[in-house]
């Protein structure tokens, strides 16, 4: 990937606007993706456990938008 703003940052976005943590994976990110896909994943169930809706679905819909934001914000690493 070029670097912020390329090409490959937008579908990585894309993708974890679908399914959070899938374009990490996109990136090669593997720990990131499987943050993002655990964390965001746990929230919007337990949101779906009614009482505890008003804790952690705007936790897990913050933790998604973070998630899109750092794919499409995401700089190659460095190679030495």
């Amino acid at each position: 990937m070029a670097g912020q703003g390329s090409g490959g940052n937008v579908i990585a976005a894309i993708c974890n606007f679908f399914i959070p943590g899938l374009g990490h994976l996109v990136q090669g990110r593997i720990l990131a993706a499987l943050f993002y896909f655990v964390s965001v994943g746990v929230c919007y169930a337990l949101a779906a456990t009614v009482v505890l809706a008003i804790v952690f679905w705007p936790l897990g819909a913050i933790l998604h938008l973070i998630s899109i934001i750092s794919a499409a914000r995401f700089r190659g690493g460095a190679t030495v």
